[in-house]
């Protein structure tokens, strides 16, 4: 018995097993989910220098009940056969440029699922909802300790 496995155009893998002079021809194929996408995505950004955190969903209620971070918090994917287009909406740490933030996470966003998963990345669009500004009680504390 021999096979032959081949990957067509649409990620779809074709086994060819032979046994017995005939051919027997199976198609197997591999569908990523949006939330797996989503996560690539959330712990991709999480790395970036200047994001607070992210924004939107419901997905922060149900943190808040389970106890559990959850990186698809703010994260929404399209994936079509071979694509995927994302958007994600983030809340910003005062003073970070907004422009070179926006750019790291559509460079490491992209560079992340394609690695990952294969699909190529169509959009990354960077939604910013706020910037976090520090507490004047906060900045009261680090001035007496300083």
């Amino acid at each position: 018995m021999e096979e032959n496995q081949n990957q067509n155009e649409n990620n779809q893998e074709i086994v060819k097993v032979e046994k017995d002079n005939t051919t027997i021809e199976t198609v197997n194929t591999v569908k990523i989910s949006n939330e797996a996408v989503a996560t690539y995505v959330g712990i991709a950004i999480v790395e970036v220098s200047g994001v607070y955190g992210m924004s939107g969903t419901l997905a922060g209620i149900t943190e808040a009940i389970s106890g559990k971070k959850s990186y698809t918090r703010g994260v929404k994917v399209e994936v079509t056969d071979k694509t995927a287009k994302i958007d994600v909406s983030i809340v910003v740490e005062y003073g970070a440029r907004i422009p070179d933030v926006a750019f790291e996470i559509q460079t490491k966003v992209k560079k992340a699922v394609e690695t990952m998963t294969g699909l190529k990345v169509s959009e990354v669009n960077v939604n910013v909802n706020g910037v976090h500004a520090i507490a004047e009680k906060e900045e009261n504390k680090t001035e007496e300790e300083s």
